[in-house]
């Protein structure tokens, strides 16, 4: 990737977040760099979408570092809530609120849902800008279906991992190593697309 950066500022504080974006562009000697490196805090989520909000994060970590950047807006979207946690997914308990929070509120919702109606996904969009000019930025999204548990199983992951479980492996997403959910996850795949976009831009 020899017209690629090599380091990227990530428009991110999610420590999760972070570990696993680095694990996953390592191989392409790419180096993450978290926001707070170079002392910023992160952009306010205005907008109505996850592609909004990744770009926001995107130019505003950009504009104050002046090098290349990766954002990433995520979340996981349950069809028998309407779409919720959706773009609200890290506060959904309220502000200040943490994973357990979180997860709580989501299963008080679910309570009375039936097995077949716990249908959801994890959705992720990545905005990739070579430096705070960049015109035309890459963009990516990735979709991992699964199903809502009620109760949390697993130690691995962070968010909502511990409920979410993928039906064709078994498992929740908080039960599988780092490296097969690099593999299947919604960060996993729209990374795989920004990697490949860079790769043909290098």
């Amino acid at each position: 990737m020899t017209g690629v950066p090599s380091q990227w500022v990530l428009a991110s504080s999610n420590p999760g977040k972070l570990r696993e974006i680095q694990a996953m562009l390592a191989p392409s000697g790419l180096e993450v760099l978290p926001q707070s490196a170079f002392g910023l805090h992160s952009a306010e989520e205005t907008g109505a979408t996850f592609v909004e909000n990744a770009l926001l994060k995107a130019r505003h970590a950009a504009a104050e570092t002046g090098l290349a950047t990766i954002a990433d807006d995520s979340g996981l979207v349950v069809a028998a809530l309407s779409g919720q946690p959706g773009i609200c997914s890290a506060r959904f308990a309220g502000p200040g609120a943490d994973d357990h929070g979180n997860i709580a509120k989501l299963l008080r919702l679910l309570e009375n849902t039936p097995e077949e109606e716990r249908g959801a996904k994890f959705y992720c969009v990545i905005v990739a800008l070579l430096g705070p000019d960049d015109p035309a930025p890459l963009i990516a999204s990735g979709a991992w279906p699964g199903v809502i548990l009620r109760e949390p199983k697993g130690r691995s992951g962070f968010g909502y991992d511990p409920v979410f479980l993928d039906p064709d492996l078994g498992a929740t997403a908080a039960e599988l190593t780092p490296e097969v959910k690099n593999q299947v996850s919604h960060r996993g795949r729209a990374l795989a697309e920004i990697q490949h976009a860079l790769s043909e831009a290098g």
